[in-house]
């Protein structure tokens, strides 16, 4: 057995935390408060199924409250267990911090696997979880505002809605509870593929670094690079999506069932299409198939992209990894164990916290469209287009050359909600790497992980000493 095996996830984290507050000068105190989580609500709630009553177990911890809301999401997983819970809201707290988003970190979990209830009883099960949240004050727009995580989407942030808004029909903002609802229900466009977006920014920008791509011996960008995705749910599809958009090329696929690999590009569609129709990535035309989804994990590749969940690279297979660039679209895939030795094979590790912060970044924009309660772009976008229209006329008339009416529509068309998110979540990644860039040259910082880590201390740091808490 790997000597990571037997590690929990909250253990790499604090093992990344120490290593990064050993580089500061933030007293001991502090450090201490930054670390540890501050409240933590454990409980079990009988929820009545064909077979007699069954006790649910239920975690919500809240890490941080240097700033308010605190954010998470809520996963329905029965491997859930509290350790894990602290962990996925301590790493909440630094990735708000990296991306900065004001809120404090916050996870939530229930333990049960989601495919053995129907949805009468998962219905049951939320609205139960969110009333005891409301007793506890564990859920409000001022207070906490959980997101959709694995095993949980927008059906069940919509019952969280309905059962906050039970108990509070007073608050005009109640809607700002929780975020990952759907449109009608008080969300906001973009925010489905938000995670998977962010993935494909930051990783684009990265590419953009000759600097970076020299030391992977690369070419600068991200077109033609090839790339291999674990997981194709929520995050690894549209991360997938966006990079063969951007000109990448997906060369293999690992799911539970096993892997696949084609050299020469795997058409995303189609193998959506197949899996859809066989309920599985294998037998995929053109394919190989590989005998388990770990074996995915060591295709030659450009960019590798665990986007499945925690501990899937660790010591044990670390070595036979055969990637350039390891970016962690999901919490937690490279152990602290194995980091080390990616290091040494010169692979470049894009961490976690990091990465993967689009999904909480578009939630921040919808917390703050359910608190003003008007969508974005609806008071400026006719307004935009009245003003380019104009331009355009002036255009014309000094050039002599009419525009045609696509030409006319495309450049005169005003930002809409899709398109201000995306232009948030891009500027918001884009941000963040340059600045985990110069916490990494001012403290002489060789990797992005302890370089974000550091980068989020510090900030957390500053926001306690700006509440008179710590001189």
């Amino acid at each position: 057995m790997s000597s990571d095996q037997g590690k929990s996830f909250l253990s790499s984290v604090d093992h990344y935390f120490d290593k990064a507050a050993s580089l500061t000068k933030h007293p001991k105190g502090l450090l201490e408060q930054i670390r540890v989580c501050n409240s933590l609500y454990s409980f079990q709630f009988p929820i009545r199924t064909e077979e007699g009553y069954k006790v649910i177990q239920a975690w919500r911890a809240q890490h941080s409250h240097h700033k308010l809301p605190v954010k998470g999401g809520i996963r329905y997983s029965a491997d859930a267990n509290e350790e894990e819970v602290v962990a996925l809201a301590t790493l909440m707290t630094y990735k708000c911090a990296i991306v900065d988003v004001p809120f404090g970190g916050a996870k939530g979990a229930v333990k049960i696997n989601a495919k053995d209830f129907d949805a009468d009883q998962l219905q049951r099960i939320t609205r139960r979880y969110t009333a005891e949240l409301i007793k506890k004050n564990f859920i409000g727009p001022a207070l906490d505002v959980p997101a959709p995580d694995y095993g949980t989407g927008a059906r069940e942030m919509a019952w969280i809605a309905d059962t906050y808004l039970a108990f509070h029909p007073e608050q005009i903002d109640a809607l700002g509870c929780v975020t990952g609802k759907s449109v009608g229900q008080g969300g906001i466009r973009g925010r489905t593929e938000a995670t998977g977006l962010g993935v494909y920014y930051g990783t684009r920008e990265i590419c953009e670094s000759s600097e970076e791509m020299q030391k992977l011996g690369l070419d600068k960008g991200l077109e033609g690079k090839s790339f291999v995705v674990q997981g194709l749910g929520n995050v690894g599809y549209h991360a997938a999506k966006f990079f063969t958009e951007g000109g990448a090329k997906l060369v293999g696929v690992a799911e539970y069932e096993g892997a696949i690999h084609k050299p020469d590009g795997i058409d995303l569609p189609a193998l959506m299409a197949h899996r859809k129709e066989t309920g599985s990535i294998l037998g995929f035309a053109g394919a190989a198939d590989l005998p388990t989804r770990e074996a995915g994990l060591e295709i030659e590749c450009d960019i590798l992209i665990p986007a499945a969940l925690e501990n899937q690279i660790t010591s044990a297979n670390a070595g036979n990894i055969n990637a350039k660039m390891i970016v962690e679209a999901a919490n937690g895939p490279v152990t602290s164990d194995a980091e080390p030795i990616l290091h040494q094979k010169g692979i470049l590790v894009v961490p976690d916290v990091y990465i993967n912060a689009g999904g909480v970044t578009v939630s921040y924009f919808e917390w703050l469209k359910n608190l003003s309660r008007v969508r974005f772009g609806r008071i400026e976008k006719r307004f935009e287009q009245a003003a380019y229209d104009r331009i355009l006329s002036l255009v014309e008339k000094e050039t002599g050359r009419p525009l045609s009416a696509e030409e006319r529509s495309m450049a005169a068309r005003g930002a809409d909600e899709t398109d201000l998110v995306y232009s948030g979540l891009e500027e918001t990644m884009i941000s963040a790497y340059h600045q985990l860039r110069e916490t990494a040259a001012r403290y002489e910082i060789t990797d992005l992980r302890t370089a974000a880590f550091v980068n989020a201390i510090d900030k957390v740091a500053v926001s306690y000493m700006e509440l008179g808490i710590f001189p």
